[in-house]
């Protein structure tokens, strides 16, 4: 749900070359977020680039690495939407080094919503993970795993929020800026 939330919202801005950085491909948390990714550009008759996805770690490193890679492209997105709040921070270090600016030249989207992402320059736009309820979750069923009992379901999808700040703005040209 956070992935597609954030393609959605860069999708309303009007961009239509959306890259997307995620951890590494065989984690289930990485391919639903390139998931959600394919199906808001899907459900609003976008065609989905396999060249705008890129697989690495969550780390700052991999989104300097992966964010590099697709600015580097011939046709650059216009956004990237970043796994990882800490990704995001290394797309940031990316966009700097080649002269371009957040959000007016590249629209950036975190994920986590870590307390930094607040405090970066522009604030990071990013999905709200709800961690307290991940934790309690976790922590029930693993208790209920301890005791015997079966649980009624091996994945569970908790809501996330989509946190707007100051890091996504119409492409550069659109007319809706």
């Amino acid at each position: 749900a956070g992935g597609m939330a954030a393609t959605e919202h860069l999708l309303d801005l009007g961009h239509r070359r959306i890259g997307v950085i995620s951890g590494p491909e065989d984690w289930l948390c990485s391919r639903a977020r390139v998931d959600g990714y394919r199906f808001a550009l899907e459900r609003a008759g976008e065609v989905c680039d396999p060249e705008l996805i890129r697989y690495g770690d969550f780390q700052h490193e991999g989104g300097f690495t992966r964010g590099n890679e697709l600015l580097a492209l011939p046709d650059p997105p216009t956004a990237i939407f970043a796994g990882s709040d800490q990704q995001a921070l290394g797309v940031y270090e990316a966009a700097r080094q080649r002269g371009l600016r957040i959000p007016q030249d590249l629209s950036v989207v975190g994920f986590d919503d870590l307390p930094v992402a607040r405090w970066l320059s522009p604030p990071l736009t990013t999905v709200r993970q709800p961690l307290t309820a991940m934790g309690r979750t976790a922590a029930e069923m693993l208790l209920n795993l301890i005791e015997g009992t079966k649980l009624r379901t091996q994945r569970m999808e908790l809501a996330t929020d989509l946190i707007v700040r100051e890091s996504t703005a119409p492409p550069r040209g659109s007319s809706s800026r």
